[in-house]
């Protein structure tokens, strides 16, 4: 009996995912845990496994389809033995549908963008023919519905771009319905040229949102909207940080293990949790969380956007065990090859901006967290220094902390803790 291979659901927010790419072709042979397709979730692009064993039948959503929705069947696994047109033919008919759905509505998002708007649809005259050939302009899928339906295709009016007739045009339409008598209506403006921006009227190119992207966007939304932050700022003396990474990094030379100053970071704020776990918490509606674990959440820019991959314990680890789980997992993340469980959950993140020399900025925190750390460029300033002004590496780190989990009381003790553990760091390597 043919098996429905279905999209899979690869994070537990994952409603629908792109087909990034596919491994396999009809007539090829898998097994269990070879990898079959590339799947763009809402956090990344992974790797999708075969679960069975037999021969892929058909391929029922093309790769580069956006959109489609969890356990849409996307292919048909044959049996050993099985006929693979009767395997092909198999494949239930709504999963061919959504995948259709899923085309018509990229190719219309593409249209919307280089051709002028549409009329409203009480304004919109019935479907008419193109320049070419003479054909109306209809989606494939539409077309198939209005074939089944017996429908005239020319009595339609088509509400996708440019008059263009859509699935949902047809499926209400009954056969021998005429057009609605048109009332006359003012002729629409004309169309701006499609390199004009909307309000701004500038010229601009429009890029289409990936999964990630989106959810950076509803998420800190979300964040912005729903948690009161509060933001405190220390400036901190990394001279003897500096001074221990150089010590450090020609000791670990023969291992191959090379400290940044974000590793030392990294295990600074884990320590700092450690000293004030009431910071290591999250608002959860009616209770609060406190955690006794720290993972640290670290912010990386990957072409997709930004991700935040876990150095989960960072507490109780070693500063070269962080340094090399932290270049794994940024590889990975600019790579878009993260699993689930390297960048969901979290108890604080840390996001580091001194590399491009941003000297202090605000973070917004990353729910459910109720605390972000960002630290700015290290750089020469007047300092007071045993009492005598001088010149000193500082850097400034600002905490953004969730006001309804930590009183601003609280804040400052963590902060206060970190300031400590970067300016007198051997409390990072015991």
């Amino acid at each position: 009996m043919p098996t429905p291979i279905k999209m899979p659901a690869l994070s537990p927010t994952m409603e629908e995912g792109t087909l990034a790419k596919w491994l396999v072709k009809p007539g090829d042979k898998v097994e269990a845990g070879d990898i079959m397709a590339e799947i763009e979730t809402d956090k990344a692009t992974m790797e999708f496994e075969a679960v069975d064993e037999g021969t892929i039948a058909s391929i029922a959503v093309e790769e580069g389809t956006e959109g489609v929705k969890v356990g849409t069947v996307i292919a048909m696994l044959a049996e050993e033995g099985e006929d693979l047109d009767e395997a092909a033919a198999a494949a239930p008919a709504d999963g061919e549908d959504k995948a259709e759905e899923a085309r018509e509505e990229k190719v219309e998002q593409e249209e919307k963008r280089t051709e002028a708007p549409a009329p409203s649809p009480a304004a919109a005259p019935a479907a008419k023919k193109s320049d070419e050939g003479g054909r109306i302009k209809v989606s494939p899928l539409a077309r198939r519905i209005a074939e089944e339906k017996g429908l005239d295709l020319s009595t339609i009016r088509g509400s996708g771009p440019n008059g263009r007739i859509v699935k949902a045009d047809v499926e209400d339409a009954k056969p021998g319905a005429a057009p609605a008598k048109e009332a006359a209506a003012p002729a629409p403006a004309p169309a701006k040229p499609a390199a004009q921006g909307g309000d701004l009227d500038a010229p601009y190119e429009a890029q289409k949102l990936n999964n990630v992207r989106k959810v950076i966007a509803r998420r800190l939304t979300e964040a912005k909207q729903t948690i009161p932050h509060i933001y405190l700022t220390v400036d901190v003396r990394l001279d003897a940080l500096l001074k221990l990474r150089s010590e450090l990094n020609k000791s670990l030379e023969a291992d191959g293990i090379k400290l940044s100053v974000n590793d030392l970071l990294i295990k600074a704020q884990a320590r700092a949790l450690q000293r004030v776990p009431l910071c290591n918490v999250s608002f959860q509606g009616d209770e609060l969380h406190q955690y006794t674990r720290e993972d640290i959440s670290v912010a990386v820019a990957a072409p997709s956007g930004l991700i935040t991959p876990i150095i989960r314990d960072a507490g109780r680890k070693g500063l070269a065990q962080i340094s090399t789980e932290m270049k794994e997992l940024a590889g990975k993340a600019r790579d878009g090859k993260l699993q689930p469980h390297e960048f969901q959950g979290g108890t604080a993140s840390l996001s580091n901006l001194g590399m491009f020399g941003t000297k202090q900025f605000d973070a917004v925190i990353n729910p459910p967290q109720a605390m972000i750390l960002a630290v700015g460029a290290g750089e020469q300033r007047p300092h007071v220094i045993d009492g005598a002004l001088g010149i000193a590496t500082v850097m400034s780190a600002t905490g953004s902390f969730d006001h309804r989990a930590i009183d601003g009381a609280d804040g400052a003790q963590f902060m206060q803790a970190f300031q400590q553990l970067v300016e007198n760091p051997m409390g990072l390597v015991v």
